[in-house]
C-alpha cells in the first residue's frame, strides 16, 4: 500500500516536471522569434559638443516593438555630426540629441535656436559655490542703486532679480553635463535670449551679480519688487521733522468812533439850535 502511494506521487511530480518543461521551451521560443532592428548607439562615452564618428558608434540589436524615435540604423549617416548633450556608452543616438546638420563643433552647436551664449565673472560666493553646474538652472540677482528714488533722507541701494531660469551651458571651458560634484570657477557661461543678454550686461556694468540655484522643473515666474534697506529691517522712511513756528501776537488796534454829530431843527421862536453830542444834547440859542 505505501509503495503504490509512492509511485503515485513519483508519477505526479514527473507529470508536473514535463508540462514545466513545455511551457518553458514554448517561452524560449517565442523569445528567440521576437524581430530585432539595428540601432546605432555610442560605443564610448561622448560629450555634448563633440563631432561624432564612426569609430565612436557601433550597431545594437534592439527590440522592433520599442526603438526610439529618431534613431539611424546607417553609421554613415552620423559622420561629423555633433552631439548637443552627453551620450553614455550603449545609448541610442537620435536626432533630437544632435546639432542640425552642418553645425561645426564646440559649444556653439549646444546653443539653441534664437538663443546666445554670455559669459559673467563669478566668484566661490556668486556661483553658488560651485553649485551651478551645466545643465542646471539659474536666476541672477543684480545689487545696485536705485537711481529713480532720488532723496537725501533715503537709502539708494537695492537688489533686484532681474533674470530667471537661465539655463548654465559650461562653468570655465567645461561644458560636461554628467558630474554633479561642485567645482569654484571664474567664469560662467549662460544661455540667454537676445533681449536677456542686454540686461545681462547692463546689470553687470550697473553693480554685483549674485546667481540663484533654482529647481529643475520650478517654471513659476516671480514678480519682485526688489529689496531696500528700509524693507529689510521692516522700516519706513521718516518724514523730516519741520519746526512749527512760535504763534505771533496779533495785536488788533479798535480805533474809537467819532461822535455822529446831528443837527436838530431850529425853532423859530426861540432862535435856537440843539446839538446832539456824546455827553447828550446841547443847545445853543442866539
Amino acid at each position: 500500500m505505501k509503495n503504490t502511494r509512492a509511485f503515485v506521487m513519483i508519477g505526479i511530480s514527473i507529470l508536473i516536471a514535463l508540462v514545466a518543461v513545455v511551457l518553458a521551451s514554448r517561452w524560449i521560443a517565442e523569445q528567440a522569434n521576437l524581430s530585432t532592428n539595428k540601432v546605432a548607439v555610442a560605443a564610448v562615452d561622448i560629450n555634448l559638443g563633440t563631432r561624432v564618428t564612426p569609430e565612436m558608434l557601433r550597431l545594437a540589436d534592439w527590440p522592433a516593438g520599442s526603438v526610439p524615435a529618431g534613431t539611424f540604423t546607417d553609421l554613415k549617416l552620423l559622420d561629423t555630426r555633433v552631439a548637443r548633450v552627453s551620450l553614455l556608452r550603449g545609448e541610442p543616438l537620435m536626432e533630437s540629441k544632435l546639432a542640425p546638420e552642418g553645425a561645426t563643433g564646440g559649444l556653439s552647436a549646444v546653443v539653441a535656436d534664437g538663443k546666445r551664449a554670455m559669459t559673467v565673472r563669478v566668484n566661490d560666493v556668486i556661483g553658488v559655490a560651485g553649485f551651478a553646474l551645466p545643465g542646471n538652472f539659474v536666476d541672477i540677482l543684480v545689487s545696485t542703486q536705485d537711481e529713480a528714488t532720488k532723496n537725501g533722507n533715503k537709502d539708494l541701494n537695492i537688489s533686484k532679480l532681474v533674470l530667471e531660469r537661465i539655463l548654465v551651458l559650461a562653468v570655465a571651458q567645461e561644458a560636461g553635463r554628467d558630474e554633479t560634484k561642485p567645482k569654484v570657477v571664474s567664469a560662467v557661461t549662460l544661455e540667454v535670449s537676445p533681449e536677456q543678454a542686454e540686461k545681462l550686461d547692463l546689470a553687470r556694468s550697473v553693480g554685483q551679480l549674485s546667481l540663484v540655484l533654482r529647481n529643475q522643473i520650478d517654471l513659476k515666474p516671480t514678480q519682485t519688487g526688489g529689496a531696500t534697506k528700509q524693507s529689510l529691517l521692516y522700516t519706513t522712511a521718516v518724514a523730516p521733522v519741520t519746526p512749527t513756528p512760535a504763534p505771533q501776537k496779533v495785536v488788533v488796534i479798535v480805533k474809537a468812533k467819532k461822535p455822529a454829530v446831528k443837527v436838530a431843527r431850529l425853532l423859530p421862536e426861540e432862535q435856537c439850535q440843539q446839538v446832539i453830542t456824546g455827553t447828550g444834547y446841547v443847545t445853543h440859542c442866539y
